[in-house]
This record gives C-alpha cells, structure tokens and sequence, in this order.
C-alpha cells in the first residue's frame, strides 16, 4: 500500500475532481460514511457520541460522521471549536444541513468546562474532527485543553483522518495530541499514520480510499510504500550449502565478540548457507566457542586487537569468491582498521552491507560508495545516519523521509533507517515503511542479526533490493514471535536469532496469513 505526504493528498484530491468528477462534497461523504463504517463493525454496542469538530474539512468529516449516526437512532452531540462561518465549501454545506436536522450544536464556547468533561464522560465514544493532517505548529490554547480532556476522560475515541496534534508529515507530536483507540485514515495513509509516534496515537488504523479507483491511489509517483513480504524463493532439494548463499563478514575486535556472532550465525540461522567470519586471531576463539556451525579466517591484527591493515590482502583473495561481503560489525573505531574499511570499500566489486562501525569509516569519506559499480547496502541508526549526512540526530528524527532519500541518492545505496517502523530508502527515491518488530528490539545486538538476516535473504536468492526488504521484514517478525511467546521486557538479540528458523517456516507455510497479519486494514 502506498502511503502519501500530506501535499500528495491534496493533490490526489483535486485530481479526483478534476480526472473523474469527484467532487470535495462526495469526499467528505465519503468519507463520513468510512467512518461509521467503522463504528458500525467495530464500536458496535456504543450509541452515545460526542462529537469535536474543528473549522475545517476534517470538521465537516466530523458533521457527516454525526448526520449518519443520527439518522440510524444514536444519541450524537457536537462541540464546535471554531465558528460556523469559518466552515468554506463542502463544509459549510455540511454544517448548514447538520444544522436543520434536529441534533445538539454548541460552540465549544458557550459550554462549561465542566459540563463538557461530564459529556465526554458520559459518551460511548468521542469522535476527533478537531484539526486532521494540515497542521504546523503547536497545539495551544482551547484546542490543547480540548485534546487533553478527551485524553483524560474519554471511553474511547476514534479519529478522523488522524489524531489531532499530529504531523501528518512525520507523526511527531505538535505539543499535545489525541490518544485515540481507532483511526480511519482518507484515501491514502499518511506518514503521520505510519511513522511513530504518530503510529502509536493512531490505535487500530484504518483507511478508506473514499472511491478512488486503484490507479489513481496506486500512481508510480507517490514513492513511499508500505514494506509488504515478498515470496521466499523455494529451497534447492539438491542443493548444497553454496546453493544457499556464500557471505564473507569481516568483523569483530578485542572486546568486541558479540556482533561478529550475531551478524554471522543470524546468516544461518535465517536460511543462508555458507557463513565466513573474516576476524582478528585473538579474537576467534571467543566467538568459536559459542558459533561453532561460522568457517572462521583469522586475521593479522593491531596492538590493540583490531584488524590490521596488513589484513587487506587476504580479505579481497577471499571476497573475489564470495556472492557478498558484510563490512562493520564490532570492527572496533581504531584509526588503522578504519582506513582499513575505506580501501576495502574502495576496491571490492561485490554487492557489499555495511554495518556498525564500517559506517564511522565511510562517513569520514563518503564519496568512495557513490562510486561504486557493485549494490551497496547501509544500516544505520539515527546517529549513524546523522554522521553520515553531517547534520544533528535531532535533524534525522524530524525530518526520517528527507534525510533517507537524499543520503540513499547521493551514495547511491540503499539504506535501512533503523529504528520503530524502520524506514528501507532507494537510490532512485523509492522508501518502505516496515511494519513488523517491536520495542522489546531495542537491545543490542538486534541490528547484527538484521545484518545477517538481509545476507541470508540475498543468499536465498533473493535481488538485493527485495532481499533487503524481506530481510527487514524477517527481522521484525521474528523479534514479534519471540514477544508473543516472551513479552516484550528481556528479549535479547539472541532470542531475534533463535526464532529466525520458525518465522521463516511460518513465513514458507503461511505466507497469506502473515502478509494480512501487517497489513493496513482497508474499510
């Protein structure tokens, strides 16, 4: 499913008048109508409504909303928050027929606050119609009290479009906003929907493509998509471990024993087949110990039990017989190991991953990976990103869509944004929104298992870009079965490896079910 910007949606919207007669007035039915929708299937023992409408568009949602409940028997009150000749267009003429058809319309105004939190008290549900996806600064005054007592008091809620105080951009809270239990969602989601915490708000999400035919939500142009899973390529009966994938990792450093391990046995245990862990000597031995099924090369090493540049040689003699080579997991920040990286990535042609500390190096000379011929594949976490791009980590949080699509472009890579809903970037532009994980994740180690995880997706067959897609997915789903079985406080890294082989067995046997499992559901 294609997820859109809030300009694309206004957009999509006046092309649907224009292409195919769509009218503003059908819309906003359209979409008052999805929304009852939702409270018919979903809310269905609920006939109280309070109704919170703002003076836009997402109000007159909100005043349709209220003419279909009245008219099926529910009990509905509305507290508008601005006046009624503010209403413009199909609102207005939503508010001038809501207005002769007998139900309660108050100014937020010429209302008590007390009153008002005994109404939201009293509802079985409270719709929010109060600012929908277009707002750019910070909630205050009567619209902040407003939210906050919906928060406070409300049963439950359902939000129309999205939760009041969103960005519709980037799902950041504007000062305060809507905790709502539903959200039905307008033609397409929109980031705010998607991306946290914006996600969060939201509750069970929703969309309604409010009649547009599939090829006008559908267009090439609109770049960002959910991440959905890919069919697995099926599995050579005759295959052996070469026929599953040959990964060279180059990683590790004294002190530094869980990442190289991660990294490489994740590439097992997700399906690939022949693991090779490039290492400093002195380093082997604590690793072997626990991932005795990884080939190890040991290698020459500093004083201080990084790999040495002298290493170089051996390396790219290995890597010329490998099908990918994984660079960064605990390499450790000493400066000669770091150089070391750079002229790796700077002689290899081979679809090259670049984890952890590899992304340090690269970040000190960027331009080595724009001129790559071979596919390069980055992870970074925020911080990593921000380095990368020169800017603050705040900078990448406000702005995860910008920042990604323009690092992805000028290094010519495809980037993996870590984090919740991890974000996959394009060179070309394109960005997935990844739909699978969960915050018991956020521990370390978690990002060498992805690592492993996209390598043994390639190993499968898998093109690099599906393959670092799925490998994502895969990720996400099997720290998602190991909450389910766990919960969610202690899930360590290990335990993202150790449900790999049964998430990708649940993934072979019942693709369907799982794909419809982080679908958005569409009403």
């Amino acid at each position: 499913m294609k997820v859109s910007t809030v300009d694309k949606m206004r957009k999509l919207d006046k092309q649907a008048s224009e292409t195919y007669g769509v009218s503003e007035l059908l819309l906003m039915e359209n979409a008052g109508n999805a929304a009852y929708f939702a409270i018919l299937e979903h809310i269905q023992d609920s006939r109280g409504f309070i109704i919170f409408c703002g003076p836009g568009n997402n109000g007159g949602d909100g005043l349709v909303v209220a003419r279909k409940i009245y008219s099926s028997g529910g009990e509905v009150k509305v507290y508008l928050l601005g006046k009624p000749e503010q209403y413009k267009g199909a609102a207005r003429l939503n508010y001038e027929i809501a207005a002769k058809m007998g139900f309660e319309i108050k100014s937020i105004k010429e209302e008590k606050r007390e009153k008002i939190i005994q109404e939201i008290r009293h509802a079985d549900i409270v719709v929010d119609a109060i600012l929908g996806t277009g707002l750019t600064r910070a909630v205050e005054g009567t619209y902040a009290e407003i939210i906050n007592l919906i928060n406070h008091y409300a049963k439950r809620v359902l939000s129309l479009d999205i939760p009041s105080g969103i960005n519709g951009n980037n799902g950041n809270v504007m000062g305060t906003a809507i905790k709502a239990d539903y959200t039905v969602t307008f033609g397409l989601p929109k980031l705010g929907n998607i991306l946290y915490p914006g996600y969060d708000f939201c509750g069970e999400l929703y969309v309604s493509h409010i009649s547009f035919p599939p090829q006008h939500y559908n267009q090439e142009e609109i770049k960002i998509e959910i991440n959905e899973p890919v069919q697995l390529p099926a599995r050579d009966v005759q295959g052996h471990k070469g026929t599953f994938g040959d990964i060279l990792f180059v990683a590790g450093a004294r002190g530094y024993y869980g990442a190289p391990y991660f990294a490489a046995l994740s590439f097992l245990k997700a399906g690939g087949g022949y693991s090779r862990l490039a290492t400093p000597k002195s380093v082997m031995p604590h690793i072997g110990s626990k991932g005795s099924e990884i080939v190890f090369l040991p290698l020459e090493e500093t004083e201080s039990g990084s790999i040495a540049k002298s290493a170089k040689e051996r390396i790219m003699e290995i890597a010329r017989g490998v099908d990918m080579v994984v660079i960064g997991p605990g390499l450790s920040l000493h400066e000669e190991t770091q150089e070391l990286v750079g002229e790796i990535v700077n002689s290899l042609d081979k679809p090259l991953l670049i984890d952890g500390d590899g992304l340090t190096a690269i970040s000190r000379e960027k331009s080595c990976l724009a001129k790559r011929e071979s596919p390069t594949v980055l992870t970074p976490h925020p911080g990593e990103i921000a380095r990368i791009k020169n800017c603050s980590t705040r900078e990448v949080i406000e702005n995860k869509i910008d920042v990604l699509r323009e690092v992805s472009r000028e290094l010519k890579a495809i980037t993996v944004l870590k984090g919740a809903h991890t974000l996959i970037g394009y060179p070309e532009g394109e960005i997935f929104v990844n739909m699978s994980g969960n915050s018991g994740m956020a521990t370390a180690g978690s990002g060498d298992v992805l690592t492993g995880t996209i390598a043994a997706m390639y190993g499968l067959g898998l093109n690099i870009k599906e393959a670092v897609r799925m490998g994502v997915f895969v990720h996400g789903a099997s720290g998602d079965l190991a909450s389910w079985e766990k919960g969610e406080d202690g899930i360590t890294a290990q335990d993202i490896l150790d449900y790999l082989p049964k998430t990708m067995k649940i993934l072979r046997e019942n693709f369907e079910e799982v794909k419809r499992k982080y679908e958005i559901k569409v009403i």
